[in-house]
Protein backbone atom coordinates (compact mmCIF):
# COMPACT_ATOMS: atom_id res chain seq x y z
CA UNK A 1 0.00 0.00 0.00
CA UNK A 2 1.40 3.56 -0.84
CA UNK A 3 2.30 5.88 1.82
CA UNK A 4 -1.20 7.97 1.47
CA UNK A 5 -4.35 6.68 0.82
CA UNK A 6 -7.80 8.54 0.58
CA UNK A 7 -11.22 6.71 1.22
CA UNK A 8 -13.56 8.91 1.67
CA UNK A 9 -13.04 11.73 3.84
CA UNK A 10 -10.32 9.49 5.52
CA UNK A 11 -6.67 9.45 4.75
CA UNK A 12 -4.27 6.84 5.90
CA UNK A 13 -0.74 7.22 6.37
CA UNK A 14 2.10 4.37 6.40
CA UNK A 15 4.23 4.96 9.56
CA UNK A 16 7.65 5.12 8.14
CA UNK A 17 9.44 7.76 10.50
CA UNK A 18 10.06 8.82 14.21
CA UNK A 19 7.78 11.40 13.50
CA UNK A 20 4.91 9.35 12.89
CA UNK A 21 5.86 6.89 15.74
CA UNK A 22 5.96 9.98 18.27
CA UNK A 23 2.73 10.79 16.52
CA UNK A 24 1.32 7.93 17.29
CA UNK A 25 2.43 7.87 20.84
CA UNK A 26 0.93 11.09 21.08
CA UNK A 27 -2.66 9.54 19.66
CA UNK A 28 -2.55 6.87 22.12
CA UNK A 29 -1.86 8.74 25.14
CA UNK A 30 -4.99 11.23 24.42
CA UNK A 31 -7.25 8.27 23.50
CA UNK A 32 -6.18 5.59 25.61
CA UNK A 33 -6.35 7.92 28.40
CA UNK A 34 -9.67 8.92 27.74
CA UNK A 35 -11.33 5.73 26.54
CA UNK A 36 -9.57 3.37 28.50
CA UNK A 37 -9.16 4.40 32.12
CA UNK A 38 -12.97 3.78 32.90
CA UNK A 39 -12.55 0.25 31.76
CA UNK A 40 -9.16 -0.96 32.93
CA UNK A 41 -8.04 1.66 35.25
CA UNK A 42 -5.32 4.22 35.08
CA UNK A 43 -1.98 1.66 36.59
CA UNK A 44 -2.75 -0.31 33.49
CA UNK A 45 -3.49 2.63 30.81
CA UNK A 46 -0.26 4.04 31.64
CA UNK A 47 1.86 0.46 31.59
CA UNK A 48 -0.10 -0.43 28.37
CA UNK A 49 0.99 3.17 27.03
CA UNK A 50 5.04 2.51 28.04
CA UNK A 51 5.06 -0.95 26.87
CA UNK A 52 3.19 -1.15 23.87
CA UNK A 53 2.26 2.50 22.74
CA UNK A 54 5.73 4.28 23.38
CA UNK A 55 7.64 5.35 20.08
CA UNK A 56 10.10 2.91 21.09
CA UNK A 57 7.92 0.30 21.47
CA UNK A 58 6.09 1.28 18.26
CA UNK A 59 9.48 1.24 16.23
CA UNK A 60 10.72 -2.56 17.79
CA UNK A 61 6.92 -3.45 16.82
CA UNK A 62 7.30 -2.46 13.09
CA UNK A 63 11.25 -3.60 12.69
CA UNK A 64 9.26 -6.78 13.66
CA UNK A 65 6.63 -6.64 10.85
CA UNK A 66 3.64 -4.83 12.22
CA UNK A 67 2.36 -1.81 10.18
CA UNK A 68 1.26 1.18 11.59
CA UNK A 69 -0.96 3.85 9.76
CA UNK A 70 -2.25 7.44 10.88
CA UNK A 71 -5.91 7.66 10.19
CA UNK A 72 -6.26 11.63 8.84
CA UNK A 73 -9.12 13.75 8.55
CA UNK A 74 -8.37 17.36 6.21
CA UNK A 75 -4.54 16.30 6.92
CA UNK A 76 -5.43 16.44 10.81
CA UNK A 77 -4.43 12.94 12.66
CA UNK A 78 -7.69 11.80 14.27
CA UNK A 79 -6.34 7.99 15.06
CA UNK A 80 -4.09 5.07 14.04
CA UNK A 81 -4.41 1.32 13.06
CA UNK A 82 -1.51 -0.90 13.64
CA UNK A 83 -1.92 -4.68 11.38
CA UNK A 84 -0.04 -7.72 11.63
CA UNK A 85 0.05 -10.65 8.90
CA UNK A 86 -0.54 -14.41 10.34
CA UNK A 87 -1.26 -17.11 8.06
CA UNK A 88 -4.02 -16.56 6.35
CA UNK A 89 -5.20 -13.86 8.62
CA UNK A 90 -4.73 -10.04 9.19
CA UNK A 91 -4.56 -9.27 12.31
CA UNK A 92 -5.94 -5.79 13.31
CA UNK A 93 -3.69 -5.47 16.61
CA UNK A 94 -4.97 -1.57 17.11
CA UNK A 95 -7.88 0.63 16.07
CA UNK A 96 -8.43 3.71 17.62
CA UNK A 97 -10.37 7.17 16.90
CA UNK A 98 -10.51 10.17 18.89
CA UNK A 99 -13.66 10.56 20.53
CA UNK A 100 -14.67 13.52 19.01
CA UNK A 101 -14.26 11.64 15.69
CA UNK A 102 -16.02 8.73 16.62
CA UNK A 103 -19.44 7.80 15.07
CA UNK A 104 -18.27 9.14 12.15
CA UNK A 105 -17.77 5.97 10.15
CA UNK A 106 -13.65 6.50 10.25
CA UNK A 107 -13.39 3.49 12.14
CA UNK A 108 -15.60 1.67 9.74
CA UNK A 109 -13.49 2.85 6.73
CA UNK A 110 -10.40 1.96 8.63
CA UNK A 111 -12.17 -1.40 8.37
CA UNK A 112 -12.64 -1.19 5.01
CA UNK A 113 -8.90 -0.37 4.21
CA UNK A 114 -8.09 -3.47 6.33
CA UNK A 115 -9.84 -5.59 4.14
CA UNK A 116 -8.18 -4.29 1.03
CA UNK A 117 -4.98 -4.75 2.41
CA UNK A 118 -5.80 -8.11 3.01
CA UNK A 119 -7.28 -9.34 -0.02
CA UNK A 120 -4.61 -7.92 -1.82
CA UNK A 121 -2.44 -9.90 0.10
CA UNK A 122 -4.82 -12.92 -0.59
CA UNK A 123 -5.58 -13.23 3.18
CA UNK A 124 -9.13 -15.05 3.69
CA UNK A 125 -10.05 -13.45 7.43
CA UNK A 126 -9.17 -10.32 9.52
CA UNK A 127 -9.08 -10.88 13.33
CA UNK A 128 -8.64 -9.08 16.43
CA UNK A 129 -8.98 -8.66 19.83
CA UNK A 130 -11.51 -5.84 22.16
CA UNK A 131 -11.68 -6.04 25.37
CA UNK A 132 -14.88 -7.45 26.97
CA UNK A 133 -16.03 -4.29 28.75
CA UNK A 134 -15.35 -1.94 25.20
CA UNK A 135 -18.67 -2.23 24.59
CA UNK A 136 -19.26 0.53 21.94
CA UNK A 137 -16.52 -0.92 20.02
CA UNK A 138 -17.77 -4.64 20.44
CA UNK A 139 -21.04 -3.03 18.18
CA UNK A 140 -18.94 -1.71 16.07
CA UNK A 141 -17.42 -4.51 14.85
CA UNK A 142 -20.30 -6.76 14.55
CA UNK A 143 -22.17 -4.40 12.88
CA UNK A 144 -19.52 -4.45 10.41
CA UNK A 145 -19.15 -8.08 10.23
CA UNK A 146 -17.10 -9.55 12.62
CA UNK A 147 -18.19 -12.60 15.03
CA UNK A 148 -17.31 -13.45 18.69
CA UNK A 149 -14.86 -16.40 18.14
CA UNK A 150 -14.78 -16.60 22.07
CA UNK A 151 -13.23 -15.16 25.17
CA UNK A 152 -8.95 -14.89 25.42
CA UNK A 153 -6.86 -13.93 28.72
CA UNK A 154 -3.27 -13.08 28.44
CA UNK A 155 -1.14 -11.86 30.84
CA UNK A 156 0.78 -8.72 29.77
CA UNK A 157 3.32 -8.57 32.53
CA UNK A 158 3.17 -5.69 35.49
CA UNK A 159 0.56 -8.19 37.44
CA UNK A 160 -2.29 -7.16 34.66
CA UNK A 161 -4.09 -9.42 32.20
CA UNK A 162 -5.86 -8.46 29.01
CA UNK A 163 -9.34 -9.84 29.19
CA UNK A 164 -10.84 -10.00 25.58
CA UNK A 165 -12.64 -11.68 23.17
CA UNK A 166 -11.33 -12.75 20.06
CA UNK A 167 -13.55 -11.27 16.78
CA UNK A 168 -13.34 -12.52 13.38
CA UNK A 169 -14.87 -11.59 9.86
CA UNK A 170 -14.44 -14.02 6.69
CA UNK A 171 -13.54 -12.19 3.37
Amino acid sequence: MSEYVESGKAMFTKVTTQYHREMIASLAREIWTEHYIPIIGKEQVEYMLDRFQSEEALAEQIKAGSSYFIIKEDDQPIGYMGIQFKDDELFLSKLYVKSVKRGRGFGKKAIHYCENIAKEKGLTKIVLTVNKNNLSSIKVYEAVGFKNLGSIIQEIGGGFIMDDYKMGKIL
